[in-house]
């Protein structure tokens, strides 16, 4: 069974960019020395035929050597093993480099042909270079290859320093680099730990490259939102205990004066109304607030299928007739020209038509319309709204109208009010069927007007 690397065992990110320099140095350096082993060979190779070329044609293109050359008599000899040979315009081979010579070579000098080959020379590779002279013979001259091998291997050692301080260097600047983006990262991994250890008002460093400052500005970011979050979430939590006190404090109130024989008689009938209205008003928000969780939470599911828009909004405005009537409302229904089917979750959307309804007729006072409407939109999309002729929204509430219980607390005391939910329970509802929703603070019948965009 293998092994697993515990998370505290993990190599830090400067550990991984210094291995991945010092490897990325190491390859390039095998990849440039195995090129460099090669040339040096090549390379100390033809330095030395070039050598050896002029060499021989120096000694081809002097006079005063040439009879000296021509009787064969003189064998050389040079400080790196040079041997000298001396082809006749006859044919014959005479010198120390003589059985170089091959038949090949010396038909090609003899031809006035020059020559830079190998050869044989007493069981040694040599390099053998010869050059035709003037009045027709030719000019020989061999080094042996080990000559070749030692130059060579000179060089070879002389490269060998460059390479590992290249690598050194390597290893040096990724620890350099690694430094250099990894504080900075390091900085906002502390930052975020502190702020999922709760605390606010922290700056993450904006140092190093661009994308270790992107994340510094995303941190903190992040913390002015979770700051602007938790303060909604407090300011929420704040009302919804102003909301349970209320009706408890009333139920408690008529509760202990039952208990206590206070009440009179003929008084039990209207304390029992009012306590079934607050037990009725507790029992709303319960549900607002259950259905406000349910929909943040991630197993919520949606029952998808073809669902005719037009439909949907007749069956809802059939349903809200009977409480328009009973409040003088005139409710209008526009449907839409042609069907508009929807792949989408029908239960879900009527929920969604319900509740901004129910938020429209507690704002419409008797004899102003209300209006259910569907249309298609833009690029394929389909919207529903719901318009109402109450007192409208201005911009700043229209900015804060799904946020939970911001509308209620800036209207309690002016309007009637929910339970300061609904608005918010609409906008995550459309979130959950992919949609949008959007508040205008004045529509054509001069209250708000909602709409809900769905994609087909």
């Amino acid at each position: 069974m293998s092994a697993v690397r515990a998370p505290g065992a993990r190599r830090t990110l400067a550990g991984n960019l210094v291995l991945l320099t010092t490897v990325v140095a190491a390859v390039a350096a095998l990849l440039t020395g195995l090129v460099a082993w090669q040339s040096a060979a090549h390379a100390a190779e033809q330095r030395e035929r070039d050598t050896l070329t002029r060499q021989a044609t120096l000694l081809s293109r002097l006079p005063v050597i040439s009879p000296v050359v021509f009787t064969g008599a003189e064998r050389l000899a040079g400080p790196n093993g040079e041997q000298l040979a001396v082809v006749t315009p006859g044919g014959g081979v005479t010198g120390g480099a003589a059985p170089a010579v091959d038949l090949a070579s010396k038909s090609a000098l003899l031809a006035g042909r020059t020559v830079s080959t190998r050869g044989i020379l007493a069981g040694q590779d040599v390099l053998l270079v010869g050059d035709p002279t003037a009045r027709g013979g030719a000019v020989v001259l061999t080094e042996p290859y080990a000559t070749v091998d030692r130059e060579a291997g000179q060089v070879r050692r002389d490269i060998l320093l460059p390479l590992l301080v290249g690598l050194l260097g390597a290893a040096l600047a990724g620890g350099l680099l690694a430094r250099r983006i990894a504080r900075p990262l390091t900085a906002s991994a502390a930052v975020a730990h502190r702020l999922a250890e709760g605390e606010r008002g922290l700056v993450a460093p904006l140092t190093g490259p661009r994308e270790a400052a992107e994340i510094g500005r995303a941190l903190t970011g992040l913390d002015q939102a979770l700051a602007r979050s938790e303060n909604r979430q407090r300011e929420f939590l704040l009302s919804v205990s102003h909301e349970l006190r209320t009706p408890l404090t009333a139920v408690q109130g008529y509760a202990e004066a039952l208990a206590d024989g206070l009440i009179e008689p003929e008084q039990v009938p209207d304390v029992g109304r009012t306590l079934a209205e607050e037990t009725s008003r507790l029992d709303r928000f319960l549900a607002d607030l259950l259905d406000l969780a349910r929909l943040e939470a991630d197993d919520f599911r949606l029952e998808l299928a073809e669902t005719e828009l037009g439909a949907l909004l007749a069956e809802a405005a059939a349903f809200w007739s009977g409480p328009c009537e009973r409040q003088g409302v005139d409710l209008r229904l526009e449907q839409p020209d042609a069907p508009l089917v929807v792949l989408t979750d029908p239960f879900r959307v009527r929920q969604l038509l319900d509740g901004l309804v129910q938020n429209a007729l507690r704002v419409t006072p008797a004899g102003a319309p209300m209006v259910l409407a569907a249309r298609a939109g833009d690029g394929g999309a389909v919207q529903i709204e719901v318009r109402d002729g109450g007192p409208g929204l201005s911009e700043d509430d229209v900015a804060v109208a799904f946020d939970p219980g911001a509308l209620r607390d800036r209207y309690r005391t002016t309007r009637p009010v929910g339970t300061g939910l609904g608005l918010a329970i609409a906008h995550r509802l459309t979130t959950r069927l992919a949609g949008t929703i959007t508040a205008t603070g004045h529509g054509p019948e001069s209250g708000a007007c909602f709409t809900v965009t769905l994609r087909r």
